[in-house]
């Protein structure tokens, strides 16, 4: 066309100059604004060093090459300070000051500019014409289109102190407050070669959440979700399952809870589908630290399990003989939750969970046994060893009386006060704390010989276990 070859006819009769080349782009979002150098800026003047360098003006001997070599030079005697300043158009200038790198990019003995303000802008010289120098120059906000566009979002790590972390932010150091069960697909044979689908797991998992709030075990519902474990099954089982084989056969899978598949070494692998529930205390957990005397004979508690495998307080010595769990404010916390109609669940032993963790396929609970937390508690008063317990708290008004208007989840120390019905009082020369009697008239003292006998028909520790026929709460004293 007449256009195009008046176009080319002009760009052939345009001298040519030393223009910038963009080549690493700026972190700081002003690439594109008239303080940064772009690219199709023309070069006018080069000054290298500090002070009264050593100045170079356009035209340029050489061009790119040749501002290259002055580099090189520039570059070998330790002097990498430069400032460039370009023109665009025919009024307009603007100036970096940047240093002068290798570009490795570009070969040997290339360099370019980074810049001093921010070291991720560099950038290079090329060879062209002013006239497409002027293109360049007017056609600004087409390139920052295309730019946008090509601009990906760059990743990286960052270290993290985790282990000040867990210490300082964590309501107890180096462990969570997030509690769960993970209950798997029941077995339907003897053989253990099928299993009964999701629905199945999941109503289990209602069951027990529900039995385990009708006990009075202070929890509150928080999530669910099915959680894939990889086995390897074989015979029976490998035959019982359903094998994946086409995008049909997804159908089949929508509640099954196992399934299985064989891999390039012919190995059938399959998949169970657990189901963990997430809960939560209904108003977090409280520390209490029991203090022990060298003339104690008893903790002055004692300990049951619910079916669910929750560890509680089940009774506490009501009299004068002051064991630890009256001075430590325990007795007094038991009697509220009496009150309350609520379980005083134990949830760490020394900042460890004592919670239920997981349901086998055979439907068994496993959680911790009363036998082994009974005599490690013993061993406690036996060593004289001060003991830290944390129990589930079941009123938002006791937290809120306890730390104001601090939140749960609010870095704190280790052991958290007393709610404030337990209130404490020093008595002298001595380094324990009693508390003193609640305000309540006598005709509303609660009698714990009141409370309901809790039979348990099966104590479940890992692979054993027991059975106590007519348990009954003393033999559970500490």
């Amino acid at each position: 066309m007449p256009m195009d070859r008046t176009l080319q006819s002009e760009s052939m009769r345009s001298p040519t100059v030393l223009s910038i080349e963009c080549l690493k782009g700026s972190s700081k979002a002003d690439e594109w604004t008239g303080d940064m150098l772009q690219s199709g800026d023309i070069v006018e003047e080069i000054r290298l060093g500090s002070g009264s360098g050593l100045t170079h003006k356009a035209p340029f001997k050489g061009g790119k090459s040749g501002v290259q070599k002055i580099l090189h030079t520039s570059y070998r005697n330790k002097e990498t300070s430069i400032l460039v300043r370009v023109r665009r158009g025919s009024d307009e200038f603007a100036q970096l000051q940047a240093c002068i790198v290798p570009n490795d990019s570009g070969g040997k003995k290339q360099y370019m500019l980074r810049s001093i303000a921010d070291p991720n802008y560099a950038v290079g010289f090329s060879d062209r014409t002013e006239f497409e120098c002027y293109e360049l120059q007017a056609s600004r906000n087409s390139r920052m289109v295309s730019e946008l566009s090509r601009t990906k979002l760059q990743d990286g790590y960052v270290s993290y102190p985790w282990e000040r972390r867990m210490q300082e932010v964590l309501s107890v150091p180096n462990s969570s407050c997030f509690l769960s069960i993970l209950l798997l697909p029941k077995a339907s044979d003897r053989v253990a070669s099928r299993y009964n689908d999701l629905e199945d797991t999941l109503a289990r998992a209602n069951a027990w959440l529900s039995a385990s709030q009708a006990s009075g075990v202070p929890i509150v519902f928080m999530n669910i979700q099915s959680e894939s474990l990889l086995t390897k099954i074989s015979g029976e089982t490998a035959s019982a399952t359903v094998n994946a084989g086409s995008l049909s056969d997804l159908s089949n899978l929508a509640n099954a809870s196992l399934y299985g598949f064989e891999d390039y070494h012919g190995v059938d692998i399959g998949v169970v589908r657990a189901v963990r529930l997430w809960y939560a205390p209904l108003a977090g957990e409280i520390a209490i630290e029991i203090k022990l005397k060298e003339d104690d004979t008893k903790l002055g508690f004692a300990i049951s399990r619910t079916e669910e495998g929750f560890i509680y307080i089940s009774s506490v010595i009501d009299g004068d003989e002051n064991p630890p769990s009256t001075r430590s404010g325990l007795s007094t916390l038991y009697k509220e939750s009496v009150s309350a109609s609520r379980l005083l669940v134990v949830s760490r032993l020394s900042n460890q969970k004592v919670l239920p963790w997981m349901i086998s396929s055979t439907g068994a609970v496993r959680c911790f046994d009363t036998v082994s937390l009974s005599q490690k508690l013993s061993l406690h008063r036996h060593a004289n060893v001060p003991i830290l317990m944390h129990v589930l708290l079941w009123d938002q008004s006791l937290v809120s009386r306890s730390f104001g208007n601090a939140r749960l989840g609010a870095p704190s120390p280790s052991l958290l006060p007393l709610p404030s019905e337990v209130r404490l009082a020093h008595q002298p020369n001595d380094n324990q704390t009693l508390p003193l009697p609640p305000e309540e008239p006598n005709d509303q003292s609660i009698d714990t010989s009141e409370q309901p006998d809790r039979r348990l028909q099966r104590d479940t520790a890992g692979e054993v276990s027991f059975r106590f026929h007519d348990f009954s709460l003393p033999k559970n004293w500490v």
